[in-house]
């Protein structure tokens, strides 16, 4: 054990991985602030370029590029309110808030941090708990399946802000947008209208830039004539990242249960950051004593959400190591990378390349140490976005969305759907409707659908929903999830009501 240790870390530690590595967490971070370039598609254009490198050298290198992607998207989500990547989708709740009150470079650090603390936790949970975590997650069906994205949907009842109905009408039409084309199990076209526009349906990142990059860049827009906000120069000047690091350490129960979300859902094979970001998120408000800071700029949602998702990495790869099964499409593209040089990824991987599976773990952490020193060195650099006019800012990052939402499919249709969708999120956020129960029913919308079609297609009986005891659980869970949530929200108005019947009186 201890041999096939250091001949790993003699291999990732030689100089030419080490920089090839530096290259791909700078090009990981790059890509992932960038609108719609997500971590996936970063990682498939890395995958030739290490087709002559030695095995542990390429994987690397591709793990340096999805270590940063994870962390890349933090940086238009905090700064501009735009999420990167789906996975920092919750990030935008409390690090733009944060950002726009004169703290950008707060919410940076705490992203950062969040992630780097995540990404470590949950490589130790990867060396350590590996093989029985990826048992539990095999052993799971389309009844568990179907739970766990119904216990995630009561996430919506968290996100409604003051309207509970309001929120519920957003998460409908998401739910609504996820059925529009090709049906997940048979392909068949089905609410398109017989129109090419809609025939192949609406792609989830062309609905996230939509909803949440155009809305915000026409409401910037409508607000042109105001000045870049002068609160953010003296927080560019004096905040200190070192700082920044105590405050998320001072907080570990929820670092900690944020990142053991994320490895938990990273571990589910087709789960992910996207998922993992807001459930993270969800249950650090419920658990927090003021959930009404949250959505305001507050630390805790903005270090949940950065644990969650980048802790998934190290989740991901426990089912790919332990077992041969990818935890999301980035971790299948590893495999690939893998095979092309003729190792078979599962069981005996830890058997048979021992010196390559621990050369694995130790990139994790020297990748993550790498999207540190890169993030806390540029940070400057950054937190300069705030200065720049937004007559400059709006026509450029439109130009990355568009060619974002184009590069995914390559089809021009993607690019009406695009501003039409950007519309409606726009007119939405006007009327003072939450987007994020939206987004969350688009992407939860077609995995529940397809698991619960898969189920009733193995047992026509509905009641084995309830007979399952892992699924029996997470429906209870998301019983108690709705309860918890709407009394919550219940309390929130009854506590705000006499401040402003005060108000009134006077």
């Amino acid at each position: 054990m201890l041999d096939a240790f250091l001949a790993g870390a003699h291999q990732v530690f030689a100089f030419d991985t080490l920089t090839y590595m530096l290259i791909g967490s700078v090009a990981g971070i790059i890509a992932a602030a960038i609108p719609g370039f997500t971590v996936t598609m970063a990682i498939i254009l890395t995958l030739p370029l290490t087709f002559a490198m030695e095995p542990l050298q390429g994987v690397s290198v591709m793990l340096s590029v999805y270590v940063g992607g994870y962390t890349g998207g933090l940086i238009s989500a905090a700064l501009l309110g735009i999420p990167g990547t789906p996975s920092s989708v919750a990030t935008t709740f409390d690090a733009f808030p944060m950002a726009r009150k004169g703290e950008p470079g707060r919410a940076l650090s705490l992203g950062v941090w969040a992630s780097f603390f995540g990404t470590v936790i949950s490589t130790i949970v990867l060396i350590v708990a590996a093989p029985p975590l990826a048992l539990i997650a095999v052993k799971l069906g389309p009844w568990e399946y179907f739970a766990l994205i119904v216990f995630a949907l009561t996430i919506v009842a968290s996100l409604v802000g003051n309207s509970l109905i309001r929120g519920l009408i957003a998460g409908v039409i998401g739910l609504g947008i996820a059925t529009i084309g090709p049906d997940p199990m048979m392909g068949k076209s089905r609410l398109t209208f017989d129109t090419d526009l809609l025939m192949p349906g609406l792609p989830f990142l062309v609905v996230l830039i939509g909803i949440f990059a155009i809305s915000q860049l026409l409401s910037e827009v409508e607000i042109h004539g105001k000045k870049t906000n002068q609160a953010l120069i003296p927080d560019v000047i004096d905040f200190k990242t070192w700082k920044v690091m105590r405050e998320v350490l001072m907080a570990p129960v929820n670092l900690f249960r944020s990142s053991m979300i994320g490895v938990l859902i990273g571990a589910l094979p087709g789960a992910g950051g996207s998922i993992a970001n807001l459930l993270a998120y969800d249950q650090a408000k419920r658990s927090s004593k003021n959930p009404e800071k949250f959505g305001e700029g507050c630390a805790d949602g903005v270090v949940a959400s950065e644990a969650g998702n980048s802790a998934t990495a190290g989740g991901g790869l426990i089912p790919m190591i332990a077992l041969g099964i990818p935890g999301s499409a980035v971790d299948a593209i590893l495999m690939a990378s893998l095979m092309v040089h003729g190792i078979s990824v599962g069981p005996r991987l830890i058997m048979d390349h021992a010196d390559l599976a621990y050369g694995m773990f130790i990139a994790m952490i020297v990748s993550s140490l790498m999207m540190l020193v890169v993030c806390v060195a540029s940070m400057r650099l950054f937190l300069r976005v705030t200065d720049i006019p937004k007559q400059f800012i709006v026509p450029t990052v439109i130009i990355c969305c568009v060619i974002g939402a184009f590069a995914l499919n390559n089809r021009v249709t993607d690019l009406y759907l695009l501003g039409i969708i950007g519309l409606v999120g726009y007119g939405l956020k006007s009327l003072d409707y939450p987007l994020a129960p939206l987004v969350l029913g688009v992407i939860l919308g077609p995995i529940a659908e397809t698991n619960l079609r898969r189920a009733l297609m193995s047992d026509p009986d509905w009641t084995t929903f309830f007979t399952r005891p892992i699924s029996a659980i997470l429906l209870a869970a998301a019983l108690l999830s709705v309860i918890f949530s709407v009394r919550s929200i219940l309390k929130m108005r009854k506590k705000n009501r006499p401040a402003t019947d005060e108000q009134d009186g006077d």
